[in-house]
């Protein structure tokens, strides 16, 4: 919400687990191994993207005790016309936040 300027109620995730079988991972990594990918509209500054992922690897290592070394982060930008909201392409949608930041 921070790095982007996001307003409060933005927030949408989807968690998947795993069984520990179908899960597999490198050799240094823990048991608390977790990845995380986030879908965004492209636009975003490259100062934005880089205080989120610094800001998600402090706060999961501060509120839940997983090490940076057990995380990886991968941001997928796309163009706006390319996600369908609310039955309009992205790009037509008036949003209540900017996206360029």
């Amino acid at each position: 919400m921070v790095a982007f300027g996001l307003p409060e109620e933005k927030k949408f995730q989807r968690f998947l687990s795993l069984d520990s079988a179908d899960f597999i991972f490198p050799a240094d990594r823990s048991d608390a191994y977790t990845i995380i990918e986030i879908s965004i509209f492209e636009g975003r500054s490259a100062a934005a993207k880089k205080t989120l992922i610094s800001r998600l690897f402090a706060n999961i290592e501060k509120q839940c005790g997983i090490r940076p070394q057990d995380v990886e982060i991968t941001l997928f930008e796309t163009p706006m016309n390319h996600w369908g909201i609310r039955g309009v392409p992205a790009d037509e949608l008036a949003l209540n936040y900017q996206v360029k930041v």
